[in-house]
C-alpha cells in the first residue's frame, strides 16, 4: 500500500516530501507525489515553476532509490479533494502534508486544505512541519 504526498513547493511541501521519502522507505512501498494546484491566480503566479518544480521532485526520489510515481495537477479541484482521491484509488496507508507554522487565530482554523485531508482520508495522515530555525 503506497505511502502518497501532497507537494507544493515550499518549505513546507519539502519537508513533506523528505519525510514521505523516510516513511516509503521505512515502509519498503511506493511513494505517490501530488502535486495539486486549482489553477487561476495562484498558478500563475508559480508560472512555468510547477513543471520544473515536479522534475526537481522526480530526481530527489528517483536520488533516494524509492519506487514512484509523480503527479502535476490542475483541473480546479482543491488540492484536498485531489490527495484524499489518489490515496482512496491507490489504497494508500498513509498521507504525508506539510503544515505552516500559524498565528494563534490561525491554529484555530489550521488551514482549509490540511483541515479537509485530516478529516476526509480513510488512511492515516501524518502532517510535518520544516525545520525552523533556534531562536537566541
Amino acid at each position: 500500500m503506497p505511502v502518497v504526498v501532497g507537494f507544493i513547493p515550499t518549505n513546507e511541501g519539502r519537508a513533506a516530501l523528505d519525510r514521505a521519502i523516510e516513511e516509503a522507505k521505512l515502509r519498503n512501498e511506493k511513494l505517490i507525489v501530488v502535486g495539486s494546484s486549482k489553477g487561476g491566480d495562484e498558478f500563475l503566479k508559480m508560472g512555468m515553476n510547477f513543471d520544473e518544480e515536479l522534475r526537481k521532485v522526480t530526481d530527489r526520489v528517483e536520488a533516494a532509490g524509492v519506487e514512484h510515481e509523480v503527479h502535476g495537477y490542475v483541473r480546479g479541484n482543491d488540492p484536498a479533494e485531489d490527495l484524499v482521491e489518489v490515496a482512496e484509488r491507490t489504497g494508500a496507508k498513509l498521507i504525508v502534508i506539510g503544515l505552516r507554522r500559524r498565528s494563534p487565530v490561525g491554529k484555530l482554523i489550521m488551514g482549509s486544505v490540511a483541515q479537509r485531508i485530516l478529516l476526509d482520508a480513510s488512511c492515516d495522515v501524518l502532517a510535518v512541519k520544516p525545520d525552523q530555525p533556534t531562536k537566541r
